[in-house]
Order: structure tokens, then sequence, then C-alpha cells
């Protein structure tokens, strides 16, 4: 099934080179909770050493950047107990952007860059003075393509993937999904059962026999969980009903206490 791409696409550069890569996580989002009980709230690169050692979500924001929705999950993770690191990658001037249906060589493109931006983050961890070895990767729809595609390259294990608003199917957005989930890493995909982009709601969908979650990715998994949120908006994670099973999610498996 061919769609007519009238999408449009902004911005050149679609390649990060050393130093856009290490902006895009200086510039990183970031939440945790001070010694003295105090929100931290502002960029990784302004944290000083004294914070208190704890677990660490990385999030890997969708195409719209860093936005309101964003901070208020990262807010309510520190809160919980957990640091919230997003790399912003919106730092990179120019960058390729788009607005959809547009040819999948674009989105791939941008995937990758979203692809390199977590891995830098990952390979940087220890370098964070909250760091507690404990790590989590979440991401929603752009962001979460990478996510559900992590190689994990590093001798640290992930506790555990979080995937919003990311079917794990071939569509529009992608060549092919490509996946790369291992069985035993615990991962739970939260979906609109109505989602906008990546349900059988999307006319340019294109995606024949499309079940807009991720059942065929996750099918072998010994520790996958998938919600269907009927009704909800693309941008879901800080619903109340998502929210109680995330903070379910992260608590069991990075097994934090109290």
């Amino acid at each position: 099934m061919s769609i007519e791409l009238t999408g449009k696409v902004t911005g050149s550069v679609s390649t990060h080179t050393p130093e856009s890569l290490q902006k895009v996580f200086n510039k990183s989002f970031t939440c945790f909770m001070q010694p003295d009980g105090t929100l931290f709230e502002g960029l990784l690169e302004d944290v000083t050493d004294g914070a208190a050692k704890r677990p660490v979500v990385i999030f890997i924001h969708g195409s719209s950047g860093i936005n309101p929705a964003t901070r208020l999950f990262g807010e309510r993770l520190a809160r919980q107990g957990h640091a919230f690191v997003a790399p912003d990658s919106m730092q990179t001037p120019d960058r390729l952007a788009y607005s959809s249906p547009v040819a999948r060589e674009v989105y791939e493109k941008i995937h990758r860059m979203r692809y390199d931006e977590l891995q830098y983050a990952v390979s940087q961890l220890n370098s964070l003075p909250f760091f507690d070895g404990r790590w989590v990767i979440a991401g929603t729809s752009e962001g979460a393509v990478s996510v559900a595609r992590f190689i994990n390259t590093t001798p640290n294990k992930e506790a555990g993937r979080l995937i919003f608003s990311w079917s794990c199917e071939n569509n529009y957005h992608v060549t092919e999904h490509a996946s790369h989930i291992p069985l035993d890493c615990p991962v739970m995909n939260i979906m609109s059962a109505d989602d906008p982009y990546f349900s059988t709601k999307n006319p340019y969908l294109d995606c024949p026999g499309a079940l807009g979650y991720a059942k065929e990715a996750l099918k072998d998994h010994t520790d996958a969980a998938i919600v269907l949120l009927p009704g909800a908006p693309h941008t879901l994670f800080n619903l109340p009903q998502a929210a109680s099973l995330i903070e379910a999610f992260l608590d069991r498996v990075t097994g934090r206490k109290g």
C-alpha cells in the first residue's frame, strides 16, 4: 500500500557530531530530590556534587521536544525517588524535523539521531553524581523507537524499559520496527487503544493488520506487560491510570525501597 506524503520536512542536520551529542546530553532536562528535600529541576550541566544516589530514568522525548508533559513526568518520578534525565534533541541547530506523513527515510534519519542520543546518555551514566548503578530507559512516540531498538553495549544491564505510544510494528514511521529488547528485560508498553498515529485510526498508518500495540514484538518475553487505555490521547504517561502502573513498574524493577 502506498500513502500520499503530504507532510513537511524542515531542517537539514541529520547526523550528530561528538560536540552536538555532548550538548544534547549536557542540556538534558533533569529532576531529582535533593538531600534538603527540595526538588532540583533544571539542566544537567547545572547539577553539582552532593546529590544522593538513586536509580536513573533516561527519558527519550517525542517529536515535540521537552514539553510541559515531559517536565511534569520528570517531577513526578523525582518525587517517587528516581532521578530523571531527558536529553534535549532540540539543542541541535537546524535539526531535521517533520510533520507527518513523510518518507520513511526521513523518519529513519531522525531515529538514528535519537538512538545516538540514547547511546551517548547511557555511556555517560557513571559520570552522574546521583547515579547509584540502577537505570531504566523510557521513551514516548518518536523517542520510544530508540528505546525499543536499544542495544546495550555496556557491562551494566538496564533494569527495564518503558515504551509509551509506540506500537513496535512496521508502519509509515519506520522502514522496519527493528525492536531489540532482551527476552528477560522487564518491559512495559502503554498505548492508547485509539492512538491517532499508530492504530488503525490513522488513515496513513500503512500497516495492514495492525494491532496498534507491541503484542508481536513482546510475545516471547518473560517479563512484559502491555496496557491499552481506551480513549487516551497520544501523550498518556501522566494519566492517573498510567502513572500508578509506571510507579509500580519502576519500584519493582529497580528494587527501590521507600
